[in-house]
């Protein structure tokens, strides 16, 4: 697996090592408790070194991002949808109505904000800044609202459905992360002041008094240690579904293409993007079997496994210099996140839910079920899973929105 470069590594089996190394030291080092690395991983999310310390690889020539084998056909084709897989068969439907349907409701405005708050972004953009908005920053839009719906999954997804390059893609990651971080530290801050604020609003918190003391159940209940039998059931599972998304999209894009005028139009002829929604419905599929309880031995934690050797994959392929060229799309990712808060607020208010409600419906979406229940856990620690199950049906429901704010966006555009 060599490449044809002027790297000085061309080898994708050392460059893969690398990258394993990379990511390995990058977590060891976030959940190190030395108060220098405690203090600098407050400030810089770990995340965002998954993107960037690759980037510096390729950016100074220690690997070519560009021509590796290991984004695809092995991180997008069987990472990705692995992933998908392993993160939506944990979704307890049942679970997540029985929160309460103003939980729901919550949940729903959130999306919806996000989707309306894209597109007021754009046009607001659009007449303050037009350069900002000019080329592909559409499609970067598109992939941002796959994470601030869903998850990096999703943005990954998006990022391949409206073929994103990796230095837009990378400049929306940093949006991402510098907003989305931002307004989860304000989220915090006020949960300390929620008894306060609930009191203030008269809302009613018996119904999540009740939440907390069901979910605290269903967490003790569902854990247990994995053994080598879990992890290759897990394993057939998860590439089994990957090896059926592959099988039925080739003929399904086919069929699209050859009979169905719109389709071109809604990326409907692409193989990939049948891969992505097929392995999210046989996920969703699933989660009403006993696969489900795969997640009770790290069904959620192999996905991300994936998702992040996807995400430095991702990271591989940009040129971090051009990263500084777009400043003004901080602008753009405050001016989305801002209609998302007022729309949401307007909810709560006239819902009249306490603030976890509003808390965790936005966070759920902008942070997903990586930072959801930490959040959750400012409030009670038991209330965590609630970030967990909001937070993982967000990746079932993140494509097929960022996908209508996607091909919304490009018509807004004129890109098609």
């Amino acid at each position: 697996m060599a490449a044809a470069t002027g790297a000085l590594i061309s080898n994708d089996i050392i460059v893969f090592g690398l990258i394993a190394a990379t990511l390995g030291g990058i977590f060891w080092s976030s959940s190190s408790t030395l108060p220098l690395l405690k203090k600098f991983y407050s400030f810089v999310p770990a995340l965002l070194l998954c993107y960037f310390i690759p980037g510096l690889y390729n950016t100074f020539g220690l690997i070519d991002g560009e021509t590796t084998k290991l984004y695809n056909p092995v991180a997008r084709d069987v990472f990705l949808p692995a992933a998908l897989v392993l993160l939506t068969l944990s979704i307890d439907l049942k679970g997540i109505l029985g929160l309460g349907w103003k939980m729901l409701a919550m949940y729903v405005a959130a999306v919806l904000s996000i989707m309306l708050g894209a597109l007021v972004a754009f046009w607001l953009m659009s007449w303050i800044h037009p350069q900002t908005m000019a080329g592909a920053t559409w499609g970067g839009m598109a992939a941002l609202a796959g994470s601030w719906i869903g998850g990096g999954a999703n943005m990954l997804a998006m990022k391949e459905i409206f073929e994103v390059d990796a230095t837009t893609f990378g400049q929306f990651a940093v949006v991402d992360v510098g907003v989305g971080y931002v307004w989860m530290a304000v989220l915090i801050f006020f949960a300390a002041r929620a008894p306060a604020l609930d009191a203030r609003s008269g809302a009613d918190t018996r119904a999540l008094d009740e939440l907390r003391d069901r979910v605290a159940t269903y967490q003790a209940r569902h854990a247990r240690i994995p053994v080598l039998g879990d992890l290759m059931v897990m394993a057939g599972v998860a590439f089994g579904a990957v090896a059926l998304a592959h099988g039925l999209a080739g003929p399904l894009s086919g069929w699209f293409a050859a009979n169905v005028s719109w389709s071109s139009a809604v990326s409907m002829d692409k193989p990939f993007v049948w891969v992505v929604l097929l392995a999210t419905f046989i996920g969703l599929g699933l989660s009403f079997t006993r696969a489900r309880e795969l997640e009770g031995v790290g069904a959620s934690k192999w996905g991300s496994m994936f998702l992040y050797f996807l995400i430095a994959c991702i990271g591989m392929q940009m040129d971090l210099l051009a990263l500084l060229q777009k400043p003004w799309l901080f602008a753009l990712g405050v001016l989305w996140i801002g209609v998302h808060i007022v729309l949401l607020w307007l909810a709560a208010k006239l819902l009249k839910v306490p603030f976890f409600y509003f808390a965790i419906a936005s966070q759920s979406n902008i942070g997903g079920p990586a930072s959801a229940p930490v959040l959750a856990t400012a409030f009670h620690p038991a209330l965590a899973p609630v970030g967990v199950l909001l937070g993982t049906l967000g990746y079932a429901v993140g494509t097929g929105a960022a996908y209508v704010v996607g091909i919304t966006l490009r018509a807004m555009a004129g890109a098609g």
